[in-house]
């Protein structure tokens, strides 16, 4: 299948496919006499896989590290379990971090609802913050 219709089929774009086959994430693919790409019809299941790990939050330098393992012909589960586990405490500091950010600005917003607007001196430029 030809690179715009892998495009196509996979929800993604030509320079995406491109952008993939440039960084290792897929393999080369053979190419016509014409110099044109044709991708093998099972590098739509690659892509998916590369898709559902970037909703996973993985970098493209983790899939890579994911592709590499099961292209080693081994299984890359245990990995994959690791890379989800740091995925996780990362996304709960973050949440940590929005927790805090919003009980700031939350204050900063009661804060705001005691003080006269034409009390401020422009020096400040806005007293709220």
């Amino acid at each position: 299948m030809r690179i715009g219709e892998l495009a196509a089929t996979t929800g993604t774009t030509t320079k995406t496919l491109r952008f993939y086959e440039a960084a290792g994430l897929l393999p080369p693919p053979q190419r016509t006499s014409a110099g044109y790409r044709t991708y093998d019809p099972a590098v739509t299941e690659r892509l998916d896989f590369i898709q559902r790990s970037q909703r996973a939050g993985l970098t493209l330098a983790q899939i890579r590290e994911v592709l590499a393992i099961r292209d080693g012909g081994n299984a890359p589960c245990s990995h994959v379990q690791h890379l989800l586990g740091d995925r996780l405490a990362d996304l709960d500091r973050q949440l940590a971090d929005l927790t805090a950010l919003r009980a700031t600005v939350a204050a900063l917003l009661d804060q705001a609802d005691t003080v006269a607007p034409d009390a401020c001196p422009p020096a400040t430029v806005c007293r709220y913050l």
